[in-house]
């Protein structure tokens, strides 16, 4: 059986790879990790995955990056693929943003940066509770 994903979304590659890292460590091998640098490698990493076979569990995604901040992202993945769970990361992000991407895309949560490890282990956990039995 393939493993399923979680992917990362961040412009900046330093978060990414911290997310990385993290996820690793607290996962180990049950889901296969994808970074992204913006929503558009995002939405192809997606389409490249399910085509294999692939499925995203998870999208973890930065609100404000270059070209589509992480609501307007999430709310469009949201309206093509509603099975995945989503997780906006911020350090900027107005109410008004984080309210809209609660109703529009359903996120399971909004973590602030600078994030704690057991606060990004724990929400991450909350959202894939249905993966263990999957």
């Amino acid at each position: 059986m393939t493993r399923p994903a979680i992917i990362c979304v961040d412009d900046e590659a330093i978060i990414l790879l911290a997310l990385k890292q993290e996820l690793k460590r607290r996962f180990k091998d049950r889901f296969h990790i994808e970074t992204a640098l913006n929503a558009a490698e995002a939405n192809a990493i997606v389409d490249e995955l399910a085509a294999r076979g692939v499925r995203t569990s998870l999208v973890v995604s930065d609100w404000l990056m270059p070209g589509t901040r992480g609501d307007d992202f999430l709310i469009d993945l949201h309206a093509r693929a509603p099975e995945i769970k989503m997780v906006l990361i911020t350090g900027q992000a107005d109410k008004d943003s984080i309210e809209r991407a609660r109703s529009l895309a359903g996120i399971c949560a909004c973590i602030h940066k600078p994030w704690r490890t057991d606060e990004l282990a724990a929400v991450i956990e909350n959202c894939l509770a249905d993966e263990a039995t999957a």
